[in-house]
């Protein structure tokens, strides 16, 4: 067999791929973690990870943000052994028992293992306002900003299974919460549909669409649009919680079986069909996505891609 560069690749830089550096490399693995942007993932936009177990600042009760838990983790990873290149990554190939990665470079590395950790954008609405007040009250998840809007006037824009059950969650904290949905009924699974529309606390608005979000240094009022009638009204509003979808980046892995959302699918030990190949995080299908369970998919991805890579030393000679 011919030699490899590195015994594993992880392509991606969020919790899954930081974390799945740090184990292969406590596992005397040659780690190399391909990210093109900086490590930390969509937790870089957490303003306050105040649901990370044990995340707070030492002396403390105030827990660190998105963008320090991923520095943390990403140092973490290097003094374990792990190294990083910020590039892209153009293709991936199976070639034999080595896979090959060609960075946008043009620059091609080899290696025994590798866990595709590419993670999720969320679909935006591309709409004014959506890119001027993330963060500041336009949010894609609520389970990590809706605590920040206690009380306050919440919008939910979304019509599936996201959407409906973070609405639910949001009821919890604000009994001024509701969902515009641009069609004529959810199209979420009924039963949820069910619990969103018989919960005193959520006001549902079907043929609603969401035109503009405006605000100073806040988001303040919604411009709005009845689809049926095309009349356009503004209402204020403190929150906006957008749930169109996202957009999984498998660009690295095309040939491998998805779900219906273009998820990878994987065994319980982060597998996927392709013998050497592993999924972990946002990329890959999960019905919860957080950042502890991204973590903890890719320990169990380099937990199970270092057995992967002793089998094929151990035939190899």
């Amino acid at each position: 067999m011919i030699k490899p560069d590195r015994d594993l690749i992880i392509l991606g830089a969020g919790p899954a791929g930081l974390t799945a550096a740090q184990y292969g490399s406590r596992a005397n693995l040659q780690v190399t973690v391909i990210e093109e942007l900086s490590p930390g993932g969509q937790a870089l936009f957490i303003d306050t990870l105040e649901n990370y177990p044990g995340n707070i600042v030492k002396g403390t009760a105030a827990p660190k943000s998105g963008f320090e838990l991923a520095q943390d983790m990403h140092r973490q990873a290097e003094d374990f052994g792990a190294a990083f290149i910020t590039e892209t990554a153009g293709s991936l190939k199976k070639e034999g028992e080595l896979f090959r990665v060609t960075l946008g470079s043009g620059n091609t590395l080899t290696a025994l293992a590798v866990i595709v950790a590419t993670g999720a954008k969320h679909r935006k609405l591309g709409i004014p306002g959506e890119e001027e007040f993330a963060g500041r009250g336009v949010s894609y998840c609520a389970s990590c900003d809706g605590p920040f809007f206690k009380g306050k006037k919440i919008f939910v824009i979304g019509g599936g299974d996201a959407a409906c059950d973070e609405a639910q969650f949001l009821s919890r904290l604000s009994p001024a919460v509701a969902v515009l949905h641009r069609r004529d009924r959810f199209r979420a699974q009924k039963a949820l549909a069910e619990r969103v529309l018989s919960n005193p606390r959520i006001e549902v608005r079907f043929n609603t669409r969401l035109r503009e979000i405006r605000g100073d240094q806040k988001v303040t009022a919604l411009m709005l649009e009845n689809t049926e009638t095309g009349e356009s009204y503004r209402e204020a509003g403190d929150a906006v919680f957008i749930f169109a979808g996202t957009l999984p980046q498998t660009a690295a892995a095309p040939d491998v079986p998805k779900d219906e959302n273009g998820y990878i699918l994987t065994d319980q030990a982060m597998a996927t069909s392709v013998p050497g190949l592993f999924a972990a995080g946002d990329v890959r299908s999960c019905p919860f996505r957080q950042v502890v369970v991204a973590a903890g998919e890719g320990a169990v991805a380099a937990h199970s891609a270092a057995e992967y890579i002793d089998r094929i030393k151990a035939v190899s000679g």
